[in-house]
Order: structure tokens, then sequence, then C-alpha cells
């Protein structure tokens, strides 16, 4: 008797995980002087992976993930959710995506894929060209958890080095080291181990993919949301030029607990009274930005523990919702 094996799709991106370098001690410099591997190139340098699922692979784009942004984010939601619908019998979906923005592209899909199947995301921090690689296993990591039905209702994951993170969570920690995805401080949900099993720990309690408001199947394109990080004396110049250039919303990074200049503030309540959404964040890396009587006062919404960059992202998906404050915070402490 055949045991049939799990279908997994992989939908290739281009990135680091595809680069091809001008020699095996490349580590820089393949970004700006080679190409990408295609998706089938990739799977033929790990035949072991057909011994984990039958797999299906395309990819939609072959670029760096500097290139990737709200196009390329609706289109690979999109394809994801009609492969769903087309295939009821499919296991799971891997994404092979570039790091520098995997983690964005991954909480972008977390909130828009809707199928509780798992979706995985991975990239690679050293190309397959390069001596020490971790393409190959970053690949073969990702089909392996897409291919197990108890990997889904987690909403998307990330894997790298082995390690399975939550896409809320992920961010990029290091500008090359294999181990640079960390989950913030709340921990991973699990790991792609060494003797050949899946195991995890924890679940997401924030609602995710099916279990949110956002439908991407009728868009072409997002709401504009930008981000501007204060430093030490920021005035109120950069926030001042959103606002007139009629940006949808508006995330302000600031210091510590979501402190700012005052000039930044005034600057941000401006754009509140104009009818732009601003979000209140923080350029540290760890922690909860919370509501007070100041910033309630003055129509501020907080993100909760989101990072500036997954601020954007969410508030981004809220503006195709709604436009009401009260809202769109109410969906920064759900999702």
């Amino acid at each position: 008797m055949t045991t049939q094996r799990p279908r997994v799709r992989i939908i290739a991106t281009g990135g680091s995980i595809a680069g091809i370098g001008p020699d095996r001690m490349d580590y820089i410099l393949y970004p700006e002087v080679g190409g990408h591997l295609t998706i089938d190139e990739s799977l033929a340098r790990i035949p072991e992976v057909n011994d984990i699922a039958e797999v299906q692979a395309e990819d939609i784009v072959s670029v760096g993930s500097t290139a990737i942004g709200p196009p390329e984010w609706l289109r690979m939601a999109q394809r994801i959710n009609g492969i769903f619908q087309e295939d009821a019998d499919l296991t799971g979906v891997a994404i092979t995506h570039g790091t520098a923005t995997l983690e964005e592209t991954a909480y972008f899909l977390h909130l828009t894929v809707k199928s509780s199947k798992p979706v995985v995301v991975t990239g690679a921090m050293r190309p397959p060209t390069a001596i020490g690689t971790d393409a190959d296993l970053n690949l073969l990591d990702a089909v392996r958890i897409a291919s197990l039905p108890e990997a889904g209702g987690r909403g998307v994951l990330t894997v790298l080095n082995n390690e399975i993170q939550c896409a809320r969570d992920v961010t990029k920690a290091n500008t090359y080291r294999v181990e640079t995805f960390r989950p913030n401080e709340l921990g991973f949900l699990g790991y792609a181990d060494s003797d050949g099993q899946v195991v995890f720990y924890r679940n997401p309690t924030r609602k995710h993919t099916a279990d949110t408001p956002f439908d991407v199947s009728g868009l072409d394109s997002l709401p504009r949301v930008d981000v501007v990080y204060s430093y030490a004396g920021s005035d109120g110049l950069l926030v001042d030029a959103v606002r007139r250039n009629r940006s949808d919303g508006l995330v302000l990074a600031g210091f510590g607990g979501g402190t700012f200049p005052p000039a930044v503030q005034e600057a941000g309540a401006a754009a509140v009274a104009e009818g732009i959404p601003v979000v209140m964040a923080t350029r540290a890396t760890a922690g909860r930005v919370v509501m007070t009587p100041q910033k309630e006062n003055l129509g501020f919404i907080v993100c909760d523990n989101l990072l500036p960059q997954k601020a954007r992202v969410l508030l981004m998906m809220a503006l195709t919702v709604t436009r009401d404050r009260k809202e769109i915070q109410r969906m920064f402490y759900e999702f």
C-alpha cells in the first residue's frame, strides 16, 4: 500500500535564497551583480524534498525584496487565496522571499490569506552559490512545515535557521548572520529540528488569516501609509510633508514607550485634525506603546507592540475597511 504524499505549492519571488554570486566567497555583492535561480533550479539542488511532499512550484517575480511592496503583496495574497480555492486537497503553501522585507510580506499575508492551512515564508542570508549557504535547508524546512496539516491554524509562519516564528512577531535583527530573524521578545513557535521532526511549543493568540475582515480579492492598490522616525532634535518637517502629500495614514516611530519631540507631536496632531489616522509606535525593538489621556485627547492610535514597519502594514489594511479611529484602535489590539 502506497501512502500518498502531502501536496505543497511553492511561490517563488527571488531574493538571496535564489541569488547568484560571482564566486563561492561572495556574501555581499550578489544582489548588485548577479541574477536569480528559478524555483525549479533551487528545487533541483534538494531532491530530498520529493521524499517529503509532491511539490508544484512557480516564479511569480524574481527580484530582491527591496523591490517588493504593496503591488507584489496583493499579487501574492490573491494568488495564494486562489490556489487554496482551486485545490481543496492541497496541504499547504511555501513562499521564498528576500530577507530585507520578508517580515512585512509575511505579516501582510498573515492578515490577508483566507485559509487555515499552512503558509510558510522562508528566505536565506547566504546565496546558494556561497560556501555555507542556508538556502537549501531553509527551502527544505519550509516544505517540511507546509506539508504538515498540524502546522495549520497558526497563521502565516516563517522558518529560517530551523526556527519557526509567527509572522506578526518576527523581525530581522542582524545584517548578515544566519540567525538574524528574531521573535522580538515573545519566543519561537517551534523548530524544524535536526532529527527530521517539526515540533511546536506555542500558538499565536492574536487573530489572523481567515479570522480577519481584510479582503484583498478586489483590490489593485492599497492605501498609502508613511513612517516617520523621531530622533534627538527632530521637528515636524517630515510629518508636515506627509500631511501635505495627503497620505492616507501615518506611523510615527518615537522614543521608548511612545514619546515624541514636542514639534513632532504637534505636527502629528495637525495631521489627525485633517483626518489622517496617526499611529504612535516606537523605535525601541520591543515593548508596548500604551494609550494615555493625552494621546487619546489628541486623537492618536497606539500600535500595541507592533514594530513601526508592521504597524504600517496593519494600518494599510485597516484603512481598506474603515477610517474610524476607535475601530482602527480595536484592530491594533486584536490583530
